[in-house]
C-alpha cells in the first residue's frame, strides 16, 4: 500500500487549461520516471456542492478560472523525498518552470504532504 501523497489545489484560467495539461503531462512523465507510483491531475467539474466550503472559494478562483486538484503517490515520505530530489534536478522539469510562462498563478497554489490514513 502506498503510504504518502503530495497534494495540490490551484486555480487555472480556463483559456490556459490546454497549456496546463501539456505541462502536467510532461511533469507526470518526469515524476513517474523517477519513481512516483501514481500521478493525477483533475479539473473541477462539480464545484458547487450543497455543503462545505467550495474549492473555488478556498483557492480564491477568479472569474474565468477553474480548479485543478492533483496528487502524486509515493511509498513513504522518505521515498517522496528521494523522488522529489531527483525530479528537482531533472532538466525536463527546469525547462518548463519559467515563472513568466506558467499557465497559472503559483502564489495561489496550495500544496502539502500527507500520510495515508485509509486505503482499500
Amino acid at each position: 500500500m502506498a503510504g504518502y501523497v503530495d497534494g495540490y489545489v490551484l486555480a487555472v484560467p480556463k483559456k490556459k487549461l490546454a497549456a496546463y495539461k501539456r505541462m502536467a503531462q510532461r511533469a507526470a512523465k518526469v515524476w513517474k520516471d523517477h519513481g512516483a507510483l501514481e500521478y493525477r491531475e483533475c479539473v473541477g467539474e462539480d464545484l458547487a456542492p450543497k455543503w462545505g466550503v467550495h474549492f473555488p472559494k478556498v483557492i480564491k478562483a477568479k472569474p474565468g478560472e477553474t480548479v485543478v486538484f492533483s496528487w502524486i503517490v509515493f511509498k513513504s515520505r522518505t521515498h517522496r523525498d528521494r523522488v522529489n530530489a531527483k525530479v528537482m534536478k531533472d532538466k525536463r522539469l527546469a525547462d518548463m518552470m519559467d515563472p513568466k510562462d506558467m499557465p497559472f498563478d503559483m502564489k495561489r497554489m496550495s500544496y502539502g504532504g500527507f500520510t495515508t490514513l485509509v486505503a482499500f
